[in-house]
């Protein structure tokens, strides 16, 4: 098998157990589904939802320097004028002259092994490549804004038109003053929030790794200017740490510094933590910026309002620079699931029908993990049953469970290891004597024996640890 098979095929398999566990599911699929829209399902959004929970964890709970936002979807359109996006939130397109299908200019050279300044440099050398649908002609490249627009109110006019947001940070801008008075903060600070954002991208794919509906987590530090390199510094190695903590192999994270060319039109300096994607190698997942002054300045400038900072101490006024990080929920939600999938040959449970088949271990960390205990009592006899639904009830609030009475015992955890479940709890006949329950580990297969009186607090240590 290619490489290229080789990636195609990881990918298959990442999207069709997505769809059969119930993680992701194409959006509006009776439909014919809705192009680069998904619908996270129940283990989908417990896992998306603890991705969440992590970062909000490290980047507020855990901090006194950082605090919480939600801002509005919508704002008033001004806030997009302001920000640049009118103007330079844009794609390079490209149309097919047979088939008239589109496609980024840019990602078509990339596909081509080309540098990203390349498509400024040449812009005509797009017409040195062939559509990939169809091998036909290329236009050349012009630009599109990837801001989607809607209206306010009942007349669809132009005084009418606002814009669904095409990033989250605008709401954190716009609020910098309002936090940093009703929290009473002093800079260094940061503002963070996680929220859906929208952007009407012209060639997205990838399953979920690029929409055109998707969820940010993203945090803005606001510094003096003259400590932003130090800041800069600070929360470029924490950002990358995060990811390494929550299980995914170093070997695949790097830090690339974007040069000077990509630099977007407000960014000083600009790193990108990117993953080794079995599609195309290594590409964004998270990025860390130095915005510099851009975003107070300009809402400054355009509503009249004096955003700049002084100094209790020392008096010194001044416009705060911002250091931005910037992470997705889905696109991490990928990453995990993609790092965590193995495919363990031959089977690894002594049950005679699994050693022929190939079983799939999900290693989620168990602090992403959808499901954080199964209860699987060994038959549906209702004296077990009604032992395992009372360890159920007791775990219920503090842990996330799954009750599963089908099949056999060893289906029944391969179907667990499946969705990256790291503890089952088994109920058995001598469980009626001894008042204990078998309790097994998704990575180690180990099993302990521990008394049903006691098992809240074995979970409570093995999450602990």
């Amino acid at each position: 098998m290619s490489k290229n098979q080789e990636e195609n095929n990881m990918m298959e398999k990442i999207v069709s157990l997505a769809k059969r566990r119930g993680f992701v599911f194409q959006s509006s699929e009776i439909y014919g589904g809705f192009a680069s829209c998904y619908d996270y399902g129940p283990l989908g959004v417990e896992l998306k939802n603890n991705i969440k929970r992590e970062w909000w964890k490290a980047m507020v709970r855990q901090r006194d320097d950082v605090v919480g936002l939600d801002a509005s979807i919508l704002m008033h359109p001004k806030v997009w004028e302001a920000s640049g996006h009118l103007e330079s939130f844009t794609d390079p397109l490209v149309d097919c002259k047979d088939c008239k299908k589109r496609f980024r200019a840019d990602h078509l050279l990339e596909a081509k092994g080309l540098e990203p300044g390349y498509l400024k440099e040449k812009p005509e050398a797009i017409n040195e490549i062939k559509c990939p649908e169809c091998s036909g002609q290329l236009t050349n490249p012009r630009t599109f804004n990837l801001l989607m627009k809607t209206f306010i109110g009942p007349v669809e006019n132009e005084a009418a038109v606002t814009y669904l947001r095409g990033e989250t940070c605008q709401g954190i801008y716009v609020n910098f003053e309002n936090v940093k008075d009703s929290m009473r903060l002093k800079i260094p600070f940061g503002i963070a929030q996680v929220g859906k954002a929208f952007r009407n991208e012209i060639t997205p794919g990838n399953f979920i790794f690029r929409m055109r509906e998707f969820e940010q987590m993203e945090m803005q530090y606001f510094v003096n200017p003259k400590e932003a390199k130090k800041w800069f510094e600070y929360w470029k190695p924490l950002r990358l740490k995060w990811y390494q903590d929550l299980g995914v192999k170093k070997e695949n994270l790097r830090l690339r510094e974007h040069g000077q060319d990509e630099l977007a039109h407000y960014a000083k300096e600009a790193w990108d933590i990117e993953y080794n994607y079995p599609f195309g190698g290594f590409k964004e997942l998270a990025g860390i910026h130095n915005r510099g002054d851009w975003d107070l300045s300009r809402h400054s400038k355009f509503s009249g309002k004096d955003l700049s900072y002084t100094d209790p101490e020392t008096k010194e006024k001044f416009m705060p620079y911002i250091i931005e990080t910037s992470d997705g929920a889905d696109r991490a939600t990928l990453v995990f699931l993609l790092d965590a999938y193995e495919e363990i040959r031959g089977g690894r449970t002594t049950t005679t029908e699994s050693s022929k088949e190939v079983e799939v271990v999900l290693r989620l960390d168990k602090r992403l993990a959808p499901i954080k205990i199964a209860i699987l009592p060994l038959s549906k006899k209702p004296e077990l049953e009604k032992v395992a639904k009372k360890i159920q009830e007791n775990l219920w609030g503090t842990y996330m469970t799954m009750y599963d009475v089908t099949g056999s015992i060893g289906k029944r955890y391969r179907r667990q290891d499946e969705i990256g479940t790291p503890y089952c709890l088994t109920v058995d006949f001598e469980s009626l004597e001894d008042k204990k329950v078998t309790i097994r580990d998704r990575d180690t297969m180990k099993q302990d024996r521990v008394a049903i009186s006691e098992v809240l607090d074995y979970i409570d240590d093995k999450f602990k640890s």
